[in-house]
């Protein structure tokens, strides 16, 4: 918990929990379990930044999340940066804002991403998903990832309303940008992506539509349009959280289901819901690993003396795996409840697309269940090298249809 007493003595891990590597080890559970036990808090000399403060407890990762006074996205959000480095973003994005200015950057996506808006577009979210499923159970052989990446590509582009005639090109590009190999073709997808949006926000602009580029080029703050660029960023950062939390946690949630075919059983014949069974593989999968902040003052977190300036990392797969916020946390109970995961973060940041992203994720994990009769891996998984939205670039499967 946050206070403002003496300092404590750090507790220093040899362990670097920014190792892409270390999350696809299986002994990587306890290993974080042992150094949650040692302390909520530790510091951690990263390879890329430097001295970073590692949060592992539920509790703390809450306080740190909910407190944006003391603890600022505006430095950097994620690990990654450099130390010392600023993203080019910064008091520009949602994400790298703090109230008020995130609330204002917030306001015009709102609409698109409430739950009113997702109950009016959930038949059509089913129904694509339903189609995916269909096509795969034909072909027999397919990569999961590659099937479940489709349904949030294909939202995003109702949601930014692309032309019919532009849509090939856009899911290519977010395909290069989302699914590239190495962070060169990814920034290069990215490159391709960012020129398109800035020609649509102009166009729109000057003839807005009933769509999320129109609201966000046409908002005003403070009688003042939002600038072209900060709406262009904006608009690229809602598309990459929209896309790569849906992908990444749907392959891993199916690939959890794979693995334990009495929870598949559970769900096909309804003994749990869907909207519980969600919220229990978001928890579980925690791809996004963790989330930065930067402290504004010296403050106690923990046991720990975090002086202002120095950064801080959630680990918010460790927090959803914590004995004091989960009864019996090793274990995935699909109708777990009350289920206050971390996996969509909390306070101010909680994650805007989160009633889209659960419908997304329901459509998926329903249309596997009622295409597939038996979802069976024919090779090994790949998991990507990530400690941003840790997935799997690959999981080649065969599909017996039901």
């Amino acid at each position: 918990m946050l206070t403002t007493t003496a300092p404590a003595t750090a507790t220093t891990t040899g362990v670097d929990l920014t190792d892409p590597g270390l999350w696809a080890r299986s002994d990587t559970p306890a290993l974080v379990d042992e150094l949650r036990r040692q302390a909520p808090v530790h510091l951690t000399d990263t390879v890329d930044d430097g001295p970073v403060w590692s949060v592992l407890t539920y509790r703390e990762s809450a306080d740190v999340l909910r407190n944006a006074a003391v603890f600022s996205s505006e430095s950097g959000s994620l690990l990654g940066a450099g130390q010392g480095n600023v993203p080019v973003g910064s008091g520009r994005m949602m994400a790298l804002t703090d109230p008020p200015r995130h609330r204002e950057l917030r306001a015009p996506a709102n609409p698109f991403f409430s739950k009113g808006g997702v109950r009016g577009a959930a038949r059509s979210i089913a129904e694509r998903a339903g189609e995916l499923f269909d096509r795969a159970v034909e072909q027999g052989e397919v990569d999961l990832v590659d099937v479940v990446s489709a349904l949030p590509l294909a939202v995003m582009c109702d949601l930014l309303d692309v032309p019919e005639k532009d849509r090939d090109m856009v899911v290519r590009v977010c395909d290069v940008a989302f699914l590239g190999r190495t962070p060169e073709e990814r920034r290069a997808g990215h490159q391709q992506l960012i020129p398109y949006l800035l020609h649509q926000v102009m166009l729109r602009r000057s003839d807005p539509r009933d769509d999320l580029i129109s609201m966000m080029a046409t908002y005003k703050v403070g009688g003042r349009l939002l600038p072209v660029e900060d709406v262009v960023l904006n608009l690229d950062n809602i598309v990459v959280g929209g896309v790569q939390t849906v992908r990444h946690t749907a392959a891993m949630g199916l690939h959890t289901l794979v693995q334990r075919p009495d929870l598949w059983r559970k769900l096909q014949r309804g003994e749990v819901s869907m909207d519980s069974a969600v919220d229990e593989l978001l928890r579980w999968t925690s791809v996004g690993l963790h989330t930065l902040r930067t402290a504004t003052r010296d403050v106690e977190l923990g046991g720990r003396h975090i002086h202002r300036g120095d950064r801080v990392a959630v680990w918010v797969w460790s927090a959803n795996r914590d004995p004091e916020a989960f009864e019996a946390p090793e274990e995935i109970r699909l109708d777990r409840s009350p289920n206050k995961h971390l996996a969509l973060g909390l306070g101010a940041h909680y994650c805007i697309g989160a009633p889209l992203a659960k419908a997304e994720l329901s459509a998926l994990y329903t249309a596997a269940l009622e295409k597939a009769a038996v979802i069976e891996p024919t090779g090994p998984v790949r998991h990507n090298r990530s400690i941003i939205n840790f997935g799997l670039d690959h999981f080649p499967v065969r599909l017996t249809p039901r």
